[in-house]
Protein backbone atom coordinates (compact mmCIF):
# COMPACT_ATOMS: atom_id res chain seq x y z
CA UNK A 1 0.00 0.00 0.00
CA UNK A 2 1.49 3.76 -1.14
CA UNK A 3 1.36 6.08 1.23
CA UNK A 4 -0.49 8.88 0.34
CA UNK A 5 1.36 12.38 -1.29
CA UNK A 6 -0.76 15.43 -1.93
CA UNK A 7 0.83 18.04 -4.28
CA UNK A 8 -0.43 21.69 -4.26
CA UNK A 9 0.65 24.17 -6.76
CA UNK A 10 -0.60 27.60 -5.89
CA UNK A 11 -0.22 30.66 -8.59
CA UNK A 12 -2.32 33.46 -10.01
CA UNK A 13 -3.69 36.24 -7.66
CA UNK A 14 -3.45 33.90 -4.01
CA UNK A 15 0.46 34.70 -4.64
CA UNK A 16 0.15 38.44 -4.72
CA UNK A 17 -2.53 38.87 -2.00
CA UNK A 18 -0.85 38.84 1.92
CA UNK A 19 -4.23 38.01 3.19
CA UNK A 20 -5.40 35.18 0.95
CA UNK A 21 -1.47 33.79 0.67
CA UNK A 22 -1.88 33.35 4.12
CA UNK A 23 -4.92 31.75 4.59
CA UNK A 24 -3.92 29.55 2.15
CA UNK A 25 -0.42 28.11 3.95
CA UNK A 26 -2.42 27.84 7.02
CA UNK A 27 -4.72 25.58 5.48
CA UNK A 28 -1.26 23.81 3.63
CA UNK A 29 0.10 23.12 6.66
CA UNK A 30 -2.64 21.03 8.07
CA UNK A 31 -2.75 18.73 5.43
CA UNK A 32 -2.07 15.66 7.32
CA UNK A 33 0.75 12.90 5.55
CA UNK A 34 3.03 13.92 2.66
CA UNK A 35 3.19 16.84 0.90
CA UNK A 36 4.65 19.05 -1.59
CA UNK A 37 3.80 23.03 -2.83
CA UNK A 38 4.81 23.63 -5.96
CA UNK A 39 4.15 27.56 -6.67
CA UNK A 40 3.85 30.26 -9.26
CA UNK A 41 4.48 34.09 -9.35
CA UNK A 42 3.92 35.58 -13.00
CA UNK A 43 2.29 38.41 -11.41
CA UNK A 44 4.88 39.65 -9.17
CA UNK A 45 7.41 39.05 -11.56
CA UNK A 46 5.21 41.03 -14.45
CA UNK A 47 5.45 43.95 -11.51
CA UNK A 48 9.15 43.71 -10.94
CA UNK A 49 10.17 43.90 -14.58
CA UNK A 50 7.70 46.99 -15.00
CA UNK A 51 9.75 48.72 -12.36
CA UNK A 52 13.02 48.38 -13.49
CA UNK A 53 11.87 49.11 -17.37
CA UNK A 54 11.02 45.34 -18.80
CA UNK A 55 8.27 44.13 -20.46
CA UNK A 56 6.83 41.09 -20.07
CA UNK A 57 6.03 39.43 -22.98
CA UNK A 58 3.46 36.44 -23.53
CA UNK A 59 2.32 33.87 -26.49
CA UNK A 60 -0.28 31.36 -25.72
CA UNK A 61 -0.82 31.83 -21.87
CA UNK A 62 3.18 31.47 -21.57
CA UNK A 63 6.44 33.63 -20.63
CA UNK A 64 8.60 34.37 -23.28
CA UNK A 65 11.69 34.89 -21.66
CA UNK A 66 15.22 36.51 -22.65
CA UNK A 67 17.65 37.38 -20.11
CA UNK A 68 17.00 40.39 -18.80
CA UNK A 69 13.32 38.64 -17.58
CA UNK A 70 15.22 35.02 -16.70
CA UNK A 71 17.12 37.23 -13.94
CA UNK A 72 13.76 38.83 -12.44
CA UNK A 73 12.15 35.55 -12.58
CA UNK A 74 15.06 33.71 -10.53
CA UNK A 75 14.89 37.00 -8.40
CA UNK A 76 11.31 36.85 -7.57
CA UNK A 77 10.53 32.77 -7.84
CA UNK A 78 13.50 31.12 -6.02
CA UNK A 79 13.97 34.11 -3.82
CA UNK A 80 11.51 36.50 -2.83
CA UNK A 81 8.51 34.51 -2.94
CA UNK A 82 10.33 31.22 -2.42
CA UNK A 83 11.59 32.11 0.83
CA UNK A 84 8.76 34.30 1.90
CA UNK A 85 6.63 31.35 1.78
CA UNK A 86 8.85 28.84 3.13
CA UNK A 87 9.32 31.09 6.18
CA UNK A 88 5.58 30.76 6.73
CA UNK A 89 5.33 27.84 6.75
CA UNK A 90 7.82 26.89 9.42
CA UNK A 91 5.37 29.31 11.41
CA UNK A 92 2.40 27.01 11.03
CA UNK A 93 4.58 24.29 12.24
CA UNK A 94 5.48 22.83 8.34
CA UNK A 95 8.79 21.95 8.54
CA UNK A 96 9.63 23.24 4.48
CA UNK A 97 12.55 23.96 2.76
CA UNK A 98 12.74 25.67 -0.82
CA UNK A 99 13.99 24.47 -3.54
CA UNK A 100 14.81 24.91 -7.47
CA UNK A 101 14.77 22.59 -10.04
CA UNK A 102 18.43 23.13 -9.80
CA UNK A 103 18.61 22.48 -5.67
CA UNK A 104 20.31 18.42 -5.09
CA UNK A 105 19.66 18.35 -9.18
CA UNK A 106 16.05 17.62 -8.52
CA UNK A 107 14.63 19.03 -11.78
CA UNK A 108 16.65 18.80 -14.76
CA UNK A 109 15.27 20.72 -18.15
CA UNK A 110 16.48 21.78 -21.96
CA UNK A 111 15.86 25.19 -23.17
CA UNK A 112 12.31 24.95 -25.10
CA UNK A 113 13.53 23.81 -28.55
CA UNK A 114 12.27 26.85 -31.54
CA UNK A 115 9.59 26.19 -33.23
CA UNK A 116 6.97 29.02 -34.26
CA UNK A 117 7.87 30.55 -31.13
CA UNK A 118 11.63 31.19 -29.44
CA UNK A 119 10.28 31.26 -25.85
CA UNK A 120 13.68 32.45 -24.73
CA UNK A 121 15.20 31.13 -21.73
CA UNK A 122 12.15 28.79 -21.28
CA UNK A 123 12.92 25.11 -19.89
CA UNK A 124 10.54 22.13 -20.81
CA UNK A 125 11.50 19.44 -18.13
CA UNK A 126 13.31 16.31 -19.24
CA UNK A 127 13.67 14.31 -16.02
CA UNK A 128 12.71 14.69 -12.26
CA UNK A 129 14.79 13.12 -9.33
CA UNK A 130 12.62 11.43 -8.03
CA UNK A 131 15.11 9.36 -5.06
CA UNK A 132 16.04 12.51 -4.05
CA UNK A 133 12.50 14.46 -3.93
CA UNK A 134 11.54 11.38 -2.22
CA UNK A 135 14.83 11.67 0.32
CA UNK A 136 13.40 14.99 1.49
CA UNK A 137 9.68 13.26 1.65
CA UNK A 138 11.27 10.57 4.03
CA UNK A 139 12.96 12.83 6.51
CA UNK A 140 9.82 14.93 7.31
CA UNK A 141 10.55 18.05 5.38
CA UNK A 142 7.96 19.34 3.11
CA UNK A 143 9.61 20.34 -0.46
CA UNK A 144 8.70 24.28 -1.80
CA UNK A 145 9.33 24.19 -5.24
CA UNK A 146 9.54 27.12 -7.30
CA UNK A 147 9.39 27.83 -11.25
CA UNK A 148 12.73 27.52 -11.90
CA UNK A 149 14.61 24.71 -13.51
CA UNK A 150 17.88 23.96 -14.86
CA UNK A 151 19.72 22.43 -17.62
CA UNK A 152 22.99 20.63 -16.10
CA UNK A 153 25.28 23.07 -18.21
CA UNK A 154 24.92 26.09 -15.37
CA UNK A 155 22.19 27.58 -17.31
CA UNK A 156 18.71 28.28 -15.41
CA UNK A 157 15.57 28.36 -16.86
CA UNK A 158 12.22 29.56 -17.02
CA UNK A 159 9.25 26.55 -16.27
CA UNK A 160 5.70 26.65 -16.33
CA UNK A 161 4.83 26.18 -12.94
CA UNK A 162 1.63 24.38 -13.44
CA UNK A 163 4.30 21.68 -15.37
CA UNK A 164 6.58 21.55 -12.60
CA UNK A 165 4.06 20.65 -10.54
CA UNK A 166 2.40 18.17 -12.53
CA UNK A 167 6.20 16.58 -13.56
CA UNK A 168 6.72 16.26 -10.11
CA UNK A 169 3.70 14.19 -9.42
CA UNK A 170 4.25 11.96 -12.35
CA UNK A 171 7.45 11.58 -11.37
CA UNK A 172 6.73 10.06 -7.83
CA UNK A 173 4.15 7.81 -8.90
CA UNK A 174 6.08 4.86 -8.77
CA UNK A 175 6.66 5.88 -4.93
CA UNK A 176 3.13 6.97 -3.43
CA UNK A 177 -0.66 7.11 -4.32
CA UNK A 178 -0.26 10.90 -5.65
CA UNK A 179 -3.27 13.11 -5.25
CA UNK A 180 -2.47 16.62 -7.89
CA UNK A 181 -4.70 20.24 -6.63
CA UNK A 182 -4.16 22.87 -8.64
CA UNK A 183 -4.77 26.30 -6.65
CA UNK A 184 -5.98 29.84 -8.20
CA UNK A 185 -8.30 32.71 -7.41
CA UNK A 186 -10.83 30.71 -9.45
CA UNK A 187 -13.91 28.06 -7.99
CA UNK A 188 -12.51 25.48 -10.88
CA UNK A 189 -12.54 25.96 -14.56
CA UNK A 190 -15.23 27.98 -15.64
CA UNK A 191 -17.90 27.86 -18.68
CA UNK A 192 -17.79 31.80 -18.07
CA UNK A 193 -14.63 33.61 -16.97
CA UNK A 194 -16.90 36.28 -15.69
CA UNK A 195 -19.50 33.91 -13.84
CA UNK A 196 -17.82 32.18 -10.97
CA UNK A 197 -20.46 29.96 -9.92
CA UNK A 198 -20.29 28.66 -13.73
CA UNK A 199 -18.03 25.45 -12.44
CA UNK A 200 -17.12 22.84 -14.67
CA UNK A 201 -17.23 20.50 -12.57
CA UNK A 202 -15.99 17.17 -14.17
CA UNK A 203 -13.67 16.98 -17.58
CA UNK A 204 -12.09 13.86 -19.32
CA UNK A 205 -10.18 14.14 -22.48
CA UNK A 206 -13.54 13.77 -24.78
CA UNK A 207 -15.38 16.49 -23.13
CA UNK A 208 -11.54 18.58 -22.88
CA UNK A 209 -11.37 18.17 -26.24
CA UNK A 210 -14.96 19.98 -26.90
CA UNK A 211 -14.47 22.71 -24.54
CA UNK A 212 -11.04 23.59 -26.32
CA UNK A 213 -13.50 23.50 -30.06
CA UNK A 214 -15.61 25.97 -28.88
CA UNK A 215 -13.16 27.88 -26.90
CA UNK A 216 -14.23 27.71 -23.52
CA UNK A 217 -10.91 26.37 -22.27
CA UNK A 218 -8.39 28.74 -23.86
CA UNK A 219 -5.65 31.37 -23.09
CA UNK A 220 -3.44 30.22 -20.04
CA UNK A 221 -6.22 27.49 -19.06
CA UNK A 222 -5.35 25.74 -21.82
CA UNK A 223 -1.11 25.04 -20.73
CA UNK A 224 -2.63 24.04 -17.12
CA UNK A 225 -5.36 21.04 -18.72
CA UNK A 226 -2.84 20.14 -20.72
CA UNK A 227 -0.56 19.39 -17.78
CA UNK A 228 -3.78 17.34 -15.94
CA UNK A 229 -3.96 15.24 -18.85
CA UNK A 230 -0.49 14.79 -18.59
CA UNK A 231 -0.31 13.76 -14.97
CA UNK A 232 -3.05 11.44 -15.53
CA UNK A 233 -1.62 9.28 -18.30
CA UNK A 234 1.67 9.12 -16.21
CA UNK A 235 -0.54 7.69 -13.16
CA UNK A 236 -1.23 10.29 -10.97
CA UNK A 237 -4.69 9.27 -9.16
CA UNK A 238 -6.79 12.49 -8.95
CA UNK A 239 -6.54 16.24 -10.03
CA UNK A 240 -8.53 18.51 -8.28
CA UNK A 241 -8.59 22.37 -9.96
CA UNK A 242 -10.44 24.89 -7.77
CA UNK A 243 -9.58 27.88 -5.25
CA UNK A 244 -7.59 27.25 -1.98
CA UNK A 245 -10.37 26.31 -0.12
CA UNK A 246 -10.48 22.85 -1.96
CA UNK A 247 -7.34 22.00 -0.28
CA UNK A 248 -9.24 21.05 3.43
CA UNK A 249 -12.69 20.35 2.11
CA UNK A 250 -14.23 23.38 2.72
CA UNK A 251 -15.93 23.56 -1.02
CA UNK A 252 -18.09 21.29 -2.65
CA UNK A 253 -18.14 22.10 -5.90
CA UNK A 254 -15.04 22.20 -8.08
CA UNK A 255 -13.39 20.72 -11.24
CA UNK A 256 -12.45 17.33 -10.99
CA UNK A 257 -10.29 15.73 -14.05
CA UNK A 258 -10.63 12.09 -15.22
CA UNK A 259 -9.50 9.87 -18.38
Amino acid sequence: MKNKLTIVKIGGNVINDNKALTSFLTDFASIEGLKILVHGGGKKASELAAQIGLTPKMMNGRRVTDEANLDVVTMVYAGLLNKKIVAQLQQYNCNAIGLSGADANSIKAHKRVVKDIDYGYAGDVDEVNDSVIKLLLENNLTPVFCAITHDKNGQLLNTNADTIASEIASGLTNHFHVVLIYCFEKNGVLKDVKDDNSIIENIDSKSYAALKDKNIIADGMLPKLENCFYALNNGVAKIIIGNPSVIVNKVQKYTSLKL
